[in-house]
């Protein structure tokens, strides 16, 4: 099979095709797992983080990508949630050790054992790949191979971090960053809260014009105070400046969600800004959001086909992987990218 491989740690400033297309054997499913043939995977910030080594894969050459959608054509002896033509998607969780505190609770992604998928397994940059039946889910016939890619994991992790933004009804709502994640966390938001206004930060003025175009109720810079304090703001910038920023922003009891897996080092000289009377003071929270859990994925892909949520994509095929990586890096598109394999 054709895959596009990652062979080691690299800064993309100095390599721009840091990914090696390969021809490799097609794996063979375990007992428990599930083969799945590849039609799309989405493209992730996180693949950055990956390349470049802020969460660095397990082993090498690894395949990236965990956004990935697929039709079941082999199944393991002791599966029995699939059948063979299912169309499924996988996202970032793989497999977590089953038997913690964390796993019992169904907060598998606060495991120690918790594994990734294309970063301590191999992923779905790849026209096929192998995974546990407990970390793939079906898809709805509603979304097409390409819309339901970006569900898995920006939608998906989204859904978690306005969960954690304990925001109801009525209460205001900012959105720093707004790519493959933040459009989908708008569109959740106005269904979930249609009495909520969303208020979103880009450096980006087509992406304040995008979100403007999806119902939001203002959109300006990240250094600019909007027009009315926040009850709740989630991050999902690759950097500290707006992280510091936001918490000026919140009113009283108001609560910050990172959502992010690593962030960047370039900035970090921002976090001694951080004045605990300005950002602090009244009660702010700050909410880190780590991995995803099984329970994630499955209740937002059901809310998501019921509100009819289509994410923005932008297709490339499977060859142009570091095209679309670096075209992520640079922010040059709206929405999500996906590989189309």
């Amino acid at each position: 099979m054709k895959a596009m491989m990652l062979h080691a740690v690299i800064s993309l400033d100095k390599d721009e095709n840091p990914l090696r297309l390969a021809e490799i054997a097609v794996p063979v499913p375990k007992e428990n797992e599930i083969l799945i043939k590849v039609s799309a995977c989405g493209v992730c910030h996180t693949e950055l983080d990956e390349i470049e080594g802020r969460t660095a894969p397990s082993f090498f050459p690894v395949i990236p990508g965990h956004q990935v959608v697929g039709i079941v054509i082999r199944k393991g002896k002791a599966v029995s949630k699939f059948e063979k033509n299912d169309r499924v998607g996988v996202g970032w969780f793989f497999s977590a050790c089953g038997k913690c505190e964390y796993c019992m609770t169904g907060l598998e992604n606060l495991c120690s054992s918790f594994m990734a998928t294309g970063r301590d397994a191999n992923g779905g940059y790849a026209e096929y790949i192998c995974v546990p039946e407990s970390s793939a889910f079906i898809i709805p016939d509603g979304f097409t191979d390409a819309e339901a890619a970006p569900l898995l994991c920006g939608g998906a992790i989204g859904y978690r971090s306005l969960m954690l933004a304990n925001i109801k009804n009525g209460d205001t709502l900012g959105l720093t960053g707004f790519g493959a994640s933040g459009h989908q966390v708008l569109q959740l938001s106005k269904y979930l809260y249609p009495c909520s206004k969303v208020f979103v930060f880009s450096r980006n003025e087509k992406e304040q014009q995008f979100a403007l175009s999806l119902g939001a109720e203002w959109a300006g810079d990240t250094s600019t105070q909007p027009p009315e304090p926040l009850s709740a703001i989630i991050d999902t910038t690759p950097v500290w400046k707006p992280v510091i920023e936001s918490l000026g922003f919140l009113k009283a009891g108001g609560r910050l969600v990172i959502n992010a897996i690593r962030k960047e080092d370039k900035d970090k000289e921002q976090l001694l800004k951080l004045d605990y009377q300005q950002h602090l003071w009244m009660e702010k929270e700050i909410k880190s959001v780590a991995n995803i859990t099984a329970r994630d994925i499955e209740e937002f892909l059901q809310i998501a086909d019921v509100m009819n949520l289509k994410p923005t994509v932008t297709t490339y095929p499977l060859e142009d992987a570091n095209k679309a990586l670096l075209e992520l890096k640079r922010g040059t598109s709206n929405g999500a990218k996906v590989l189309i394999i």
